[in-house]
């Protein structure tokens, strides 16, 4: 028996010693790939887009249309290169703001870049407030008005853009679709709550802002001197807010009068347009442009003669022609809300072509970037005529029309 066992362990020994120890086996970081599950989505994809018919717009044909292909067709005053505004609902601040820094050169001969977000993000702080003020009656979504920006001003001042870009680190565009989305589900939450405590709702709402906007400066340094934002504002941009106002013309309230304008976005109700016919509006529209003075206009953007392909805006004969355009078939389209108040833009320019004004309009929108002048549209006479509602400029080129309104 221990001759077996002495056996059996010499075996062992023998074994062990051809046996080699396990190799370690070691991580390493691989791009993943498209696998077999990658065809199936594209199947499943295919399938579906198949299914579903895409649905034709009816659109004015331009052929044959004399129409202006460049903007250095125009006479043009100063303004920044345009810049985009993303995935967002705040042109009212990216055109206000552009009218702001061409008024800075106008003034001062000085060329700034002011930040559109900085106005943005106290904007929606003021929205907020006002939510919980009326319980839930206002509404926080991403539009505003070019008066917007000159009450925020006053409230909070402005920064340069530089300063507060509201660009993540690697964030090309800006995009507020999730930021907008958790304000909204949060203030929704106060409401079924009833948690109507306006210092907390506004700090949480900051705290999203911040997340997706950056902290908003309370100091700049510009020029080596430093300012508050106030003090940016009135020290060197040298910009009273004051001295711009606001005009409108339509028949639903009486002209010559200081009237809210009646739209969503107008979300604070403000009362200070100045309610003027038709032709007086377009004249002084004219009149601003021509005499070295930039606007900011707003108005609709939606019809069949507005086309990003040949960067133009013209009203068709099919739609009306133009004879026919006044304050009646004005009203009419925005009564039935065939004219809706969905963009803000920056007037910069005219020329004169067979007769008619064409206006240069400096655009953040994502259209006026397909082709050619990027971040440009030209605006027939008409259009502005019958589509655009309302603009701001400096209070000289009004200062004939005071007198007219009763307080």
């Amino acid at each position: 028996m221990k001759s077996f066992i002495s056996f059996l362990a010499i075996l062992i020994f023998i074994s062990a010693s051809f046996i080699k120890p396990q190799e370690k086996n070691k991580g390493v970081f691989v791009e993943p790939k498209d696998g077999f599950y990658k065809e199936i989505e594209k199947g499943i994809d295919d399938f579906k887009n198949s299914t579903k018919e895409k649905k034709k717009s009816f659109k004015l044909d331009f052929t044959g249309i004399n129409y202006p292909q460049s903007k250095e067709e125009f006479k043009y005053y100063w303004h920044n290169d345009p810049i985009s505004q993303g995935n967002t609902g705040t042109c009212w601040t990216f055109s206000t703001t552009s009218f702001f820094e061409s008024e800075v050169y106008r003034l001062t001969g000085n060329k700034v870049s002011i930040s559109p977000i900085f106005t943005a993000y106290w904007e929606y702080v003021e929205k907020v407030k006002e939510f919980v003020r009326t319980r839930g009656k206002s509404i926080v979504e991403e539009g505003s008005e070019a008066n917007a920006v000159t009450r925020i001003y006053k409230m909070y001042g402005a920064v340069p853009a530089d300063v507060c870009t509201g660009l993540l680190p690697g964030q090309q565009y800006h995009d507020h679709s999730d930021m907008v989305k958790e304000i909204q589900t949060y203030l929704q939450n106060v409401k079924t709550t009833n948690a109507w405590n306006e210092d907390e709702v506004v700090a949480v709402t900051k705290s999203i802002l911040n997340h997706y906007l950056g902290v908003p400066p309370t100091e700049v340094v510009v020029d080596g001197k430093k300012y508050t934002p106030k003090e940016y504002l009135t020290n060197f941009l040298k910009l009273n807010p004051d001295d711009y106002v606001d005009v409108l013309s339509y028949m639903q309230q009486p002209y010559w009068k200081q009237v809210e304008y009646e739209v969503p976005d107008n979300w604070w109700h403000n009362k200070d347009y100045y309610n003027i016919p038709l032709d007086d509006f377009m004249k002084v529209l004219k009149n601003a442009v021509k005499n070295g003075y930039t606007l900011a206009i707003g108005g609709d953007v939606s019809e069949p003669g507005y086309d990003s392909w040949t960067k133009c805006a013209i009203i068709p004969t099919f739609d009306i022609p133009s004879e026919y355009i006044d304050e009646n078939s004005r009203q009419f389209r925005f009564s039935n809300e065939t004219t809706t108040d969905d963009h803000g833009i920056h007037l910069i320019g005219y020329e004169e072509l067979d007769g008619k004004t064409w206006f240069l309009i400096k655009d953040s929108g994502a259209g006026s970037r397909n082709t050619g002048d990027k971040g440009y549209y030209f605006y027939h006479e008409d259009y502005v005529k019958l589509k655009i509602m309302d603009f701001m400029v400096h209070k000289d080129m009004f200062k004939d029309y005071f007198s007219k309104f009763n307080k």
